[in-house]
């Protein structure tokens, strides 16, 4: 099995093409072009398009599930998506989007739970829809069209830090889960030092991109100081540090902090409405501004 790249996008719209109209996939120009992304020299007439969100949503949860199944030796484990972990937080309004867990089943105990995983993919390339020869052709990677994909959208990154916050604070027993935010594409510059601080405070363990070569030319971040971030590059590495966080033991509530520190900043953080204005607070709580 391989990681991210184009191949799945194309898997993607194929597979899509099946319940949803062209419309909801692809933006439409003034000249009549099928596109998946504005391009940024595109000066016309635009629309935004929110249908297909939740289908590569959809998508990638699923293929982020079959890899880490395909990842796992111990047939004792098991990867559910959509899970339920009640006491900690995590509901049917709010189910974690895939986890690793010792039963097979949606609804969970924490002791249950392997690990949890927070899905933020997205479409990387651009593509271009020919309606006569129901075929796709890729024009450009995500530094040519006005899109923002996975990591490179400071929204969703914050999104998910309340998240997993909200997780943190929600009872002792979610600080023996580790917390990983999966991704298909390089983080934002403004995003690196901040993943080292989460992971260094035990927040989140890490920001990890599945996809190798999201650029069509030049290369992108490998990791972080801290390793908060991660560009895997193969499946032997992804394996080896899924294995390792199989391996640790740890108390995720550590490191940069003491105790009543991090304490009195996750609950400030906790007070906000929504997971992105908890996600923000956080930073600058941590960050000390």
């Amino acid at each position: 099995m391989k990681l991210w790249n184009k191949e799945q996008e194309i898997l993607f719209f194929n597979n899509s093409q099946n319940f949803a109209s062209i419309n909801q996939l692809f933006n439409k120009t003034e000249d009549g072009r099928y596109l998946a992304y504005w391009p940024k020299s595109y000066n016309g007439k635009k629309t935004t398009l929110q249908s297909r969100n939740s289908l590569i949503g959809k998508f990638s949860e699923k293929w982020v599930a079959d890899l880490f199944d395909y990842l796992i030796d111990d047939e004792n484990l098991f990867v559910i998506q959509q899970a339920q972990i009640p006491s900690i937080g995590i509901t049917s309004n709010s189910p974690a989007d895939v986890v690793i867990a010792r039963k097979n089943k949606k609804i969970l105990s924490p002791d249950d739970v392997k690990i949890i995983f927070e899905v933020k993919m997205s479409l990387v390339w651009n593509w271009e829809y020919d309606v006569t020869t129901n075929s796709l052709t890729e024009i450009g990677d995500y530094r040519t069209h006005k899109g923002k994909p996975s990591f490179t959208r400071s929204d969703s990154i914050l999104k998910a830090i309340g998240k997993c916050i909200d997780i943190r604070v929600s009872n002792w027993k979610a600080s023996k889960i580790p917390l990983l935010v999966i991704g298909n594409a390089p983080l934002s510059n403004g995003f690196c030092k901040k993943a080292d601080y989460l992971k260094n405070a035990g927040i989140i363990q890490g920001f990890w991109s599945l996809n190798p070569f999201p650029l069509n030319h030049g290369n992108t971040r490998k990791i972080t100081p801290k390793k908060g971030f991660i560009r895997f590059d193969d499946i032997c590495e992804l394996k080896y540090n899924l294995d390792s966080i199989f391996d640790e033991n740890l108390n995720f509530f550590s490191g940069m902090k003491n105790p009543e520190e991090l304490g009195k900043i996750i609950e400030i953080a906790n007070n906000e409405n929504n997971y992105q204005k908890k996600g923000l607070k956080f930073l600058e709580l941590i960050n000390g501004s």
